[in-house]
């Protein structure tokens, strides 16, 4: 049975974002650090020592941040650099970066030079360091006339190579005429000077094509010497050729081959001095002659040689030492020897130092009045002389701040005020270079501000630490109290711990610690407060745990778990079997407080866990479940077996031995299987690990063994019902040591800077190292470069990294392991690339396609896969909208961004607006990042439809006029050229009378429109036209003003008495008729109703002709006579809103109330008129409702 708890709290403590000498610290608050001011600070330069391609544009890096934004300038070579006077010369926008154009006709010698960034604000300047700028050479090799080489077998001999001077040096190789490179041995080596040295020679040596090839990376370029020949003469041969041609009797006086004793080829003498830089790789270099071939080795007097940073190289012919120090100066010797002697050479090493930090200056935030300094600290051999510059000018002539104080390395700060913002720079330097840092002072008198948002709600579980923030940030600092309630006093006390940024701990928050908690801070210029929120909840309890439980199987098991959680937090609850999620089985039921299993089987066994978790908290219980066979009979119990007993090794061998066993008692449940279990007592004491599992009926069983690993064996007995306990352990049986077995798993070589290459690998276990001083051979060479391998070994790490690559090249790396018996087998190769570096150039020939007014598609060159320096990613568009050519006014809009992923060489622009002027640039990523952005690209989108009038307003109504006013489109999207205006009528029944179309200028804004018909209902259609075409409409209703006396004969005649007996007598003649009408249909008859009605037919209720729907000078349009026919009496308006036409023209139509009138887009109405209630259509063609006493009577005419 277990049970865990776990309760969280949702506070968190608030970081900083300097470390600042005074007690003033900034919060990484983005808002906050937009409004405060800072002087500049150098993000990101060029290396001190640059140099550039020849070919390819120079890019010179200058970053720099600050409030407000820094201003950039450059000096060359000590004086002001005007790149405006240069028309190869850029600087980047919003950047100090220049970009030097050479790929249009620039040339790179031209521009070599120190150059030095200036970042400038009104609080201060910042400067780069001096960059050096020197374009790579790779000159060709010297015309010369090489003599053959004729040397006796065993003399030595030099091939010199004398390689042009190039910058950087070039990388000596020799290889034969087929490209192949010279085999080297203890006896053939090349110097590190390039030469060709050997020991002595053998007539094998005899050759025509000892080539020197001089590798110039930065170029990618190889320079070949001449071909050099050598010939090998052997003594016997000597001998005959000089008895031929002289025959005198001191032709014999040439010996034969003789062994020698060594003497040093280089370096020459018995002393030598060599100095070195701190942090560099000291090469020491002794190559000698002499028959038999001479072993080198070498020592250190008076000390040992460092471990770990010591390696040998070139057949122990070069002594490398990495990261060399003061410590490693001293005298060392290297010692030649053969069997017939020896000779030595001493080598006195002195390590410099250029320039280091101890202390680097740091960024100063002071408030007025306070203290504070600035120290700068380096040390170097010989010692580093220190100065100091105020905003890149020498201190000394800078203008004088009588709160600065310089004593040697330090400057001091007294009582500053805002004036005494700047930034200082430390030089330090000696003969071996420099070291030059900006720091600023920053002098700020702020009010005091808090960052944590009012009323924030903090929840937390009883008996739990509380953490209640009060971030803040002003100078002077702040003070900050803490008070609990409205109006209650300051907290303190030891059950209150004060952060000092501003945070209030409750070590145990219990009940009453809930509540408002306010933060007060305040300094001189100030006081602000902050209220927040504190809830202690319960904390969630399991009060009824699944218990254990053995089931037989195909029979119900349950298992409970009740809990108890506070009210105001909603618990989940989650089972687990054997810490994985439920099988998806019907028979698994989850309840509210319970899971329950139907028809329970074998594969159910296991552990059982129910989780309950709430945003705050987590509690957990688990319980076992045992499935066992149904018993035959009651009588018989099942158990699982005992351990088993008198384990015995026999049979010992170096890799495998022999267990056996005697079983314990089955427990009325055969054994099925014995699981045997190991321990490695030297490697992982008290650990158990699986090794084989053998059938029930086997009880001895020859195991594999591994090298070097004290062994012990445990079995354990399994049947039906589980597991027994294990049995005792074997006597330990202790493997001999061996070689490894195996290699590391999982090498990769990922590059993390530029100029470096990762090789990683996993590490092997204890038990298969197979022997005691484990460690790993890393071995790499760059791919199709490099034919030797460079090789490390390395112990107790699994990390390796390569300086000093060239960028983002593939190299073959393998890593083997080896102990103090050997090596692993040969590993395999993998291929792992150096560091990528930021894209070079940018992509060219942008150009843009207007597809249309809102889509664009933008087309680009790909970019050299050679200049982007990493895995190609893809190119970002960034595109954003200039201004809008209708309106001229520019308005900043955040750029877009389209990232297009691989070789993609095009993308669509969506979403754009008509009418407009866009930029777009494009950049090429890599996983590094993003490189420098094409030019801007500059395009403009074309017209389109305007959106609808922004309003449409009908005043001032008369009876026969009405005066319409209405605001220009949101979005013209163009050139306005005029306004639209459709109108018609609407009679007492709905009908739509003739459409009357008028052309407004774009320039007006309203409109009086006369010739109306008085008391008359219009519908107006409005919308804007550009040349591309018209825009959505609105539309709007209005009425003239009812005539007076019409008015008032309408209501006369409704309340007449003849005019009410009138209607009666009608009704009643309707119904005899009908009566009468009926008995004739019955008979079949015909009357002639529609003929009459023809007949009777009354003017007032026909539809309207064109000629009554004239108004004024306005005509109407001829189609619209067609196309707005009246609706027939009790027809629908379709779901679509369009209205199909019927084959009667003389229906009428109902309109319901409240419903606004549409039209499709012929102009035909399609809805319903507000100010009547929709009727569902009534059979033949009488209307179930009449508008107006005097409507109603003319319906029964």
């Amino acid at each position: 049975m277990m049970k865990n708890s776990i309760s969280a709290s949702k506070a968190s403590l608030v970081f900083f974002l300097y470390q600042m000498i005074s007690a003033l610290d900034v919060p990484l608050d983005s808002k906050l650090l937009e409004e405060l001011s800072q002087p500049p600070t150098i993000t990101q330069q060029s290396p001190k020592d640059y140099i550039v391609d020849p070919r390819e544009n120079i890019v010179i890096q200058c970053e720099a941040k600050g409030k407000p934004p820094p201003s950039f300038s450059w000096t060359r070579n000590g004086t002001h650099f005007d790149i405006d006077k240069d028309e190869q010369v850029t600087m980047k926008p919003n950047s100090g970066t220049l970009v030097i154009n050479i790929m249009n006709g620039g040339k790179a010698e031209a521009y070599e030079g120190v150059y030095q960034c200036t970042a400038r604000n009104e609080r201060g300047a910042a400067i780069s360091n001096n960059i050096v700028i020197r374009p790579s050479r790779s000159p060709l090799w010297t015309k010369e006339k090489l003599e053959p080489n004729q040397v006796r077998e065993g003399d030595s001999l030099v091939l010199h190579c004398r390689p042009p001077v190039g910058l950087p040096p070039p990388i000596i190789f020799w290889m034969d005429n087929a490209f192949q490179r010279l085999p080297q041995s203890e006896r053939v080596s090349q110097g590190l000077n390039g030469d060709l040295y050997f020991s002595n020679v053998q007539p094998e040596d005899t050759r025509e094509d000892y080539i020197c090839y001089a590798r110039f990376n930065h170029t990618q370029t190889i320079q070949q010497k001449q071909p050099i020949s050598v010939k090998v003469f052997s003594m016997d041969s000597l001998n005959d050729t000089i008895a031929a041609n002289l025959s005198d009797t001191d032709i014999y006086g040439a010996k034969p081959v003789t062994e020698r004793p060594p003497i040093l080829l280089t370096p020459t003498g018995t002393t030598s001095n060599k100095v070195e830089l701190r942090g560099n790789v000291l090469l020491l270099e002794c190559i000698a002659a002499g028959l038999p071939t001479p072993v080198i080795r070498w020592i250190k007097e008076g000390g040992e040689l460092p471990a770990n940073r010591t390696f040998f190289e070139n057949f122990k012919k070069t002594l490398k030492i990495i990261d060399v120090s003061e410590a490693d100066s001293g005298n060392y010797k290297c010692i030649a020897r053969n069997i017939l002697g020896s000779t030595h050479h001493v080598i006195s090493v002195t390590v410099k130092a250029a320039p280091y930090w101890i202390t680097a200056p740091r960024n100063l935030v002071l408030s007025p009045g306070e203290d504070g300094t600035l120290i700068c600290r380096a040390n170097g051999n010989p010692k580093p002389s220190i100065s100091w510059l105020a905003n890149g000018v020498p201190i000394a002539i800078a203008p004088e701040d009588p709160s600065r104080k310089v004593d040697g390395d330090t400057i001091i700060f007294s009582a500053v005020q805002e004036r005494s913002s700047a930034v200082y720079q430390c030089n330090a330097s000696n003969e071996y270079g420099y070291l030059l840092a900006n720091a600023f002072v920053n002098v700020l008198a702020e009010p005091p501000r808090i960052l944590t948002p009012a009323n924030k709600l903090y929840q937390v579980i009883l008996d739990s630490p509380a953490l209640i923030d009060c971030a803040y940030f002003g100078s002077p600092k702040p003070e900050i109290e803490w008070f609990k309630g409205v109006k209650g006093s300051i907290l303190r006390g030891n059950e209150y711990v004060f952060h000092d940024n501003g945070t209030l701990e409750i070590p145990v928050a219990q009940k009453d610690s809930t509540g408002t908690y306010t933060c007060v801070a305040r300094n001189e210029l100030g006081k602000i407060q902050n209220e927040v929120q504190l809830e202690v909840k319960d904390p969630t309890m399991i009060i009824k745990q699944p218990e254990y439980k053995v089931i037989q199987r195909y029979g119900h098991v349950s298992f409970e778990c009740i809990i108890k959680h506070d009210s105001t937090l909603i618990p989940t609850v989650i089972w687990l079997k054997d810490n994985d999620e439920l099988p998806d089985d019907e028979r698994f039921l989850v309840g509210k407080d319970n899971l329950t299993i139907m028809n329970v089987t074998d594969k159910d066994d296991g552990t059982y866990t129910c989780i309950v978790n709430t945003t705050l908290d987590s509690v957990s219980a688990s319980a076992v479940l045992t499935v066992v066979a149904a018993p035959p009979t009651p009588a018989i119990i099942y158990a699982r077996p005992n351990p088993p007993f008198d384990l015995e090794l026999t049979g010992q061998l170096e890799r495998s031995i022999e267990l056996s066993w005697i079983p314990g008692d089955e427990n009325n449940s055969p054994i099925t299987s014995f699981v045997i279990e190991y321990e490695d007592g030297l490697h992982e004491p008290g650990v158990w690990h699986y090794q084989t599992e053998v059938p029930g009926s086997q009880t001895t069983v020859q195991l594999k063994l591994s090298p070097y690993v004290n062994y012990s064996f445990r079995v354990i007995a399994v049947n039906e019902i589980g597991r027994s306990q294990p049995s005792e352990p074997s006597e330990q049986y202790l493997t001999k040591s061996a070689n490894p077995d195996e290699n590391p798993s999982n090498v990769q070589g990922i590059g993390s800077e530029p100029d470096n290459l990762v090789i990683t690998w996993e590490s092997l276990k204890g038990f298969q190292s197979n022997g005691p001083g484990l460690q790993y051979k890393v071995s790499w060479r760059q791919k199709d470069v490099d034919d030797e391998w460079t090789s490390v070994v390395v112990a107790n790490v699994s990390k390796y990294i390569v300086s000093g690559t060239p960028t983002f090249v593939p190299y073959e790396i393998k890593v083997q392991a080896l102990n103090d018996l050997g090596y692993a087998p040969e590993p395999s190769e993998v291929i792992g690339h150096s560091g990528e570096d930021l894209p070079m150039v940018a992509p060219g020939n942008v150009q843009v396609h207007v597809i249309n007014s809102t889509l664009a598609k933008v087309h680009w060159d790909p970019v050299p896969l050679k200049s982007v320096r990493g895995h190609l990613q893809g190119y970002k568009v960034y595109y954003w909208k200039v201004q809008s050519l209708s309106r001229r006014s520019k308005r900043h809009i955040e750029k877009k961004i389209l990232t297009f992923r691989g070789n993609k060489t095009f993308g669509m622009l969506p979403g754009l607006e008509p009418y407009s002027s866009y930029k777009l640039n494009v950049r090429v990523v890599n996983g590094k990042g993003e490189g420098p952005a094409s030019p801007d690209r500059v395009f403009k989108t074309p017209e389109g439809v305007p959106s609808s009038p922004s309003f449409l307003k009908i005043t001032n109504p008369t009876l026969d006029s009405l005066t319409l006013e209405w605001g220009s489109p949101t979005h013209p999207n163009g050139v306005l050229i005029s306004y639209i205006l459709k109108f018609q009528p609407i009679n007492n029944t709905h009908e739509l009378g003739p459409l009357v179309e008028i052309r407004i200028p774009a320039n007006e804004s309203s409109l009086i429109l006369k010739n109306l018909n008085y008391s008359t209902r219009y519908k107006f259609y409005f919308n804007a036209q550009t040349s591309v075409g018209s825009g959505s409409q609105i539309t709007e209703e209005a009425v003239t003003i009812m005539d007076e006396a019409m008015a008032s004969r309408q209501v006369d005649i409704a309340t007449q008495g003849w005019f009410i007996g009138l209607m009666c007598a009608v009704a009643l003649l309707i119904l005899i008729l009908l009566i009468v009408c009926f008995i004739r249909r019955n008979k079949g008859g015909k009357y002639p109703v529609k003929e009459k009605e023809d007949a009777h037919a009354d003017p007032e209720i026909q539809p309207m002709k064109e000629d009554d729907g004239t108004f004024g000078e306005y005509r109407s349009l001829e189609s619209d006579a067609e196309d707005h026919k009246p609706l027939k009496k009790g027809s629908r308006t379709p779901s679509d809103r369009t209205v199909k036409k019927e084959d009667s023209d003389d229906s009428l139509v109902d309109y319901g109330e409240g419903v606004n009138g549409q039209f499709n887009e012929d102009g035909s109405f399609i809805g319903q008129y507000s100010g009547k209630k929709e009727k569902e259509p009534a059979e033949g063609n009488e209307s179930s409702e009449a508008p107006s006493p005097v409507n109603a009577m003319n319906s029964f005419v």
